[in-house]
């Protein structure tokens, strides 16, 4: 009787194995053979002189690494713009996408239909938001600013290196507010009333909810929100392309960018690795302080 039993378990336990193979298969596919393998392929290509066309591939140690730190000043110009226009946009996005949440997430008309709206940009690819902002900086800004005089609608927005940059820096922001405002209204529409309601009656004003409730019971919707908005503005190639392509005389490049144009158009596969893998790095090491730090700070309900 207990063989039986016994082998009854066992056969429970490998269907359900099965089970979970055949759920976790295509998923498990996907990440080995687009993510993972590629990942391990360019660590092994940023040891070698491979020019991403010739068979002949030779190892040539930490020599693109450092070619990098000692004589490409171009990368660390990317680099640079990088961090500045991801600073910038990580900020503007969660300021703008939590001032949204605040304000849809209570009992206002079409809140639903404002909603969807804010969410809009997010759901337009890259290339095509870059087009489209392109038209309104070259075409409508202009045609505003011949109209009604306003030097801001008269400034060549991707004309100079300072205009490009909060060029882009719109556009960014405008695309991610929407998508951090979800978040944000999930934890808002998750909070406790009771506590709210408890500080009313103790006579705190708006603000001080604000800040001493609402703000440390939202952190771990915060540290998410952070945490994708970095890993999406130092991701930024699409609109960077569509809007300004590095322009003018690179001054806009992001570094997805230069890292695109060392292994594709000048033919530097194992240079061009070396400096994806580099901005990998970079990448994890920013997230993971964000994540460290702002996890620190979040209230165990």
């Amino acid at each position: 009787m207990k063989e039986r039993v016994s082998g009854l378990r066992n056969r429970k336990k490998f269907a359900l194995g099965c089970n979970y193979l055949l759920f976790l298969g295509p998923a498990l596919l996907y990440f080995f053979v687009i993510k993972l393998t590629p990942f391990l392929l360019g660590i092994g290509y940023s040891m070698t002189d491979w020019n991403g066309i010739s068979k002949e591939i030779n190892f040539s140690g930490f020599a693109n690494f450092r070619k990098i730190f000692t004589n490409d000043s171009q990368f660390w110009l990317s680099m640079w713009f990088t961090i500045k226009y991801s600073l910038v946009t990580v900020v503007l996005s969660n300021l703008a996408g939590f001032t949204l949440a605040y304000f849809l997430s209570k009992n206002i008309p079409c809140r639903n239909v404002m909603r969807s709206g804010f969410y809009l940009p997010n759901v337009i690819g890259g290339i095509v938001l870059g087009f489209i902002w392109q038209f309104i900086y070259l075409n409508v800004f202009k045609s505003i600013g011949d109209t009604t005089g306003l030097g801001f609608f008269q400034m060549m927005w991707l004309g100079t290196p300072g205009t490009a940059f909060w060029g882009l820096a719109i556009v960014e922001v405008w695309k991610l507010s929407g998508y951090l405002m979800l978040i944000y209204i999930a934890g808002l529409t998750t909070l406790g009333k009771e506590y709210i309601e408890a500080a009313t009656i103790d006579g705190a004003n708006g603000r001080q909810v604000l800040r001493r409730i609402i703000f440390p019971l939202l952190m771990p919707s915060i540290t998410q929100c952070l945490f994708l908005s970095i890993l999406n503005t130092f991701k930024v190639y699409d609109v960077n392309l569509a809007l300004t392509a590095g322009g003018p005389f690179r001054s806009s490049e992001a570094i997805t960018m230069n890292v695109y144009q060392t292994a594709f158009f000048e033919n530097q596969m194992g240079l061009g690795s070396a400096k994806a893998l580099i901005l990998v790095i970079f990448i994890v090491v920013v997230t993971q302080i964000q994540v460290y730090v702002t996890s620190k700070s979040e209230v165990q309900m």
